[in-house]
């Protein structure tokens, strides 16, 4: 390609990073996930000639669609063969590519989309059998508790059981335990009666809940 449309791609390319605050195409290369040389080849106006998956991953580091990526490189690519010999020949043959590159991309979205159904549908139906005595004999033993209301809570713990073997299996845990004393910390208690400082000793009312290292629910205190 020519000295010109390189610049002009080089300056497209930079732009579109500027939106989303990338300093240049290393980092750009590190955000996609992708080596440097298809983003190389993008400001070489050889876009057409990138794979899918690391034209996806570009596009979605830029915040672009992928067609809209598509569409603002290969529209240098056509200029540049235009000013060059061979004009009708290679802007056919520039036009075939990009339908199917765009081809191609649409044909992987649709099987990504499939197989998120599919993932889906399997965490589904496995959280569903994790949790299958519960839902068999909840409504049971809550309709027996309506109508019998002096019925002993402590029957009713064991059919807890399959919650919480399916929040273990999901790496759910609380943050403490009911009516624990504990020093006060906001990041992970929110105080709910009371007054208290960063420090001081509160006790638990409502246990919280977390992921791994993501705080799900704060732990609902009061004060001592």
């Amino acid at each position: 390609m020519n000295q010109y449309s390189y610049e002009t791609n080089k300056q497209l390319l930079e732009d579109l990073m500027r939106q989303v605050n990338i300093a240049n195409i290393y980092e750009l290369s590190k955000k996609a996930g992708v080596a440097r040389l298809p983003i190389i080849r993008i400001q070489r106006g050889l876009i057409l000639n990138v794979s899918v998956g690391a034209i996806v991953k570009i596009a979605k580091a830029l915040s672009i669609s992928v067609d809209s990526l598509i569409d603002t490189f290969s529209e240098q690519y056509q200029y540049a063969e235009k000013t060059e010999p061979q004009v009708s020949q290679n802007i056919s043959n520039n036009d075939d590519a990009l339908a199917a590159c765009k081809q191609e991309y649409h044909k992987l979205q649709q099987e990504m989309l499939q197989q998120q159904e599919i993932l889906e549908a399997e965490f589904q139906r496995s959280s569903l059998e994790t949790i299958e005595s519960w839902l068999l004999q909840w409504p049971t033993a809550a309709m027996a508790v309506n109508k019998n209301p002096s019925l002993p809570a402590a029957r009713l713990l064991s059919l807890v059981e399959p919650v919480e073997q399916l929040l273990k299996q999901w790496n759910v845990t609380t943050v403490a335990t009911v009516g624990e004393k504990v020093t006060y910390d906001p990041q992970y208690h929110q105080l709910i009666k009371g007054t208290a400082e960063i420090g001081e000793v509160v006790e638990v009312r409502y246990v919280g809940y977390k992921q791994e290292d993501k705080l799900l629910y704060k732990a609902k205190v009061s004060s001592v």
